[in-house]
C-alpha cells in the first residue's frame, strides 16, 4: 500500500507538468494531420536510433513492446523519466530561422506481479504540434499558428513462458490539437479562424518476443507488436472571430471524431542479439510499418469521399532503425560499467504534401552512467535528424537534441531481515 500511495502522489504532481509541456515541438510540418508522430522510444532506446520491439532486458522499461514487462527481477521496481532540449534549424529556399524546443518527455514504472508476470504505468506524448509562421497574401497577411497534440496515458501486463512472452497495453488517448489563421486585410479588420479537435479515446497495444538462448552467455529475440486501426472519439470545432471588436467566436462548424477520424493499423518487428559475458554487447534492427493511406482524415475529403485538394494526403509511414549499446565490463570499475550507445533509423513520414514525400533520417549516441550507490542509471544522449520534403524540398528542418533521462531501478520488493 505504501507503494501505491508513494506512486499516486507522484503521477498527481508529474501528470499535470508532462501534458503540458510534452508537446513543446517545433516545426512547420506539423500543421498537417495530427502532427509529429512518436514511436513511444525512452531516452535510453533513442540514443539507440529508436530500437525496441525485441528488447527484454529488464534494467530498462520498454513501452515499445508490452511484452518485455515479464523479463523484470520478481524483487525490481523501475521508474524511468525523461526530458529534452531540441535546437532547430528551418529552411525555406534562402530564408533561415533558429527556435528552441522540449521539455518534460515522458514518465513510467514498471513492476513485478509474480515470476513471470510483469506490469507497467505511464505517460507519454503520442503526437505533437507546434508551429507559428506568417506570410502575405494579396490585400493582407495570414498568420499560422498551431499547439498541442495527442497523449497516451497506458497501463500494461505482459507474461511469459519458456521463453515466449505477450504484453498487451491499454491506453487512454487525450489531447487538443488547435490550428489557428490569423487574417488581416491591408483594408481595415483582423479576424481568427481557428479548428480545435479534441480527443478522448482508448486504443490498445498487442506484443509478443520469443527469446532463445543457445548457451548462458549468448540470447536472441524476436519481438512483434501490433497496433489495430480504429477511429478516434472526440470532438471536432471550427469557429471564425473578429478580433477587432472582440466580438463571441461564431462556430461554423461542428463534428463528431468518430467515423471522421481514424488512426491507421501499426506493425513492429525487430531482432535482437545480446551477449553478455565479462562484457556486455546489445544490437537490434527494427521495421515499423503504418497504413496511414487508409486512415480516413475528415479535413481532406468532401461529403463524397474526394479529396478536396491536392495539397495534402497521406502515405503508408514505414521506418528502419538499427542501434546497439556496449558495456566494456559488467562488474568493473565504474568507468568500465558505462554503457556506450550508438544507432540511426531512417524514415518516410505519413505526410504527402504537394506531391511531395516527407522524409526523416537521424544518428544518436549517449552513455549510461551508473550511480555508485545501486542500479541506478542517468542516461545522456544526443540526436541529429533531418526533415524534408522530396523531390521538391518544401522546408528543410535540421535538429540537434539533448536527451537526459534517469533509471530509477531498486529493490522496493526486498525485506531486510532485523538483526
Amino acid at each position: 500500500m505504501k507503494i501505491l500511495t508513494k506512486t499516486a502522489l507522484l503521477l498527481a504532481v508529474i501528470v499535470p507538468a508532462i501534458a503540458a509541456s510534452a508537446q513543446n515541438t517545433t516545426s512547420p510540418y506539423s500543421m498537417y494531420g495530427y502532427g509529429i508522430i512518436n514511436d513511444r522510444a525512452t531516452s535510453t532506446q533513442r540514443q539507440m536510433g529508436g530500437i525496441g520491439y525485441a528488447m527484454n532486458s529488464g534494467r530498462q522499461i520498454n513501452i515499445m513492446n508490452p511484452a518485455s514487462y515479464a523479463a523484470i527481477d520478481s524483487l525490481t521496481f523501475l521508474w524511468d523519466m525523461g526530458v529534452d532540449v531540441s535546437l532547430l534549424w528551418t529552411q525555406e529556399g534562402s530564408a533561415k530561422e533558429h527556435s528552441v524546443g522540449g521539455g518534460l518527455d515522458y514518465l513510467s514504472m514498471q513492476f513485478p506481479i509474480s515470476k513471470h508476470l510483469g506490469a507497467s504505468v505511464g505517460l507519454l506524448p503520442y503526437t505533437s504540434v507546434g508551429y507559428s509562421f506568417g506570410n502575405k497574401v494579396a490585400h493582407g497577411t495570414l498568420e499560422n499558428q498551431g499547439s498541442g497534440g495527442i497523449n497516451e496515458a497506458y497501463v500494461g501486463i505482459s507474461g511469459s513462458y519458456y521463453g515466449i512472452s505477450f504484453g498487451l497495453n491499454i491506453s487512454y488517448d487525450f489531447g487538443n490539437i488547435i490550428n489557428d489563421i490569423y487574417s488581416a486585410p491591408t483594408t481595415s479588420g483582423r479576424s481568427l479562424f481557428e479548428h480545435v479537435m479534441r480527443v478522448r479515446d482508448w486504443n490498445i497495444t498487442l506484443g509478443a518476443q520469443y527469446s532463445k538462448r543457445w548457451n548462458r552467455f549468448n540470447k536472441a529475440t524476436i519481438g512483434v507488436t501490433f497496433n489495430p486501426k480504429k477511429t478516434l472519439h472526440g470532438s471536432s470545432m471550427a469557429t471564425v472571430q473578429d478580433l477587432v471588436y472582440d466580438s463571441r467566436p461564431d462556430t461554423v462548424g461542428n463534428l463528431s471524431l468518430a467515423g471522421n477520424y481514424y488512426q491507421p493499423n501499426t506493425i513492429g518487428v525487430g531482432f535482437n542479439f545480446t551477449r553478455e559475458r565479462t562484457s556486455r554487447i546489445m544490437a537490434e534492427v527494427d521495421f515499423t510499418y503504418q497504413d496511414w493511406a487508409k486512415a480516413k482524415f475528415s479535413p481532406m475529403y468532401d461529403k463524397d469521399g474526394r479529396l478536396l485538394f491536392e495539397g495534402m494526403n497521406f502515405n503508408n509511414r514505414y521506418k528502419i532503425a538499427a542501434g546497439g549499446e556496449y558495456v566494456p565490463r559488467v562488474r568493473g570499475t565504474y568507468g568500465q560499467r558505462i554503457a556506450f550507445r550508438f544507432g540511426g533509423y531512417y524514415s518516410r513520414d505519413y505526410l504527402n504534401i504537394r506531391s511531395n514525400q516527407v522524409k526523416e533520417y537521424g544518428l544518436s549516441c549517449g552513455f549510461g552512467l551508473p550511480t555508485p550507490e545501486g542500479k541506478t542509471q542517468i542516461n545522456i544522449g544526443f540526436e541529429w535528424k533531418k526533415r524534408y520534403a522530396a523531390p521538391v524540398n518544401l522546408i528543410s528542418e535540421n535538429y540537434f537534441n539533448v536527451m537526459v533521462g534517469i533509471n530509477f531501478n531498486e529493490l522496493w520488493f526486498w525485506q531486510r531481515k532485523i538483526k
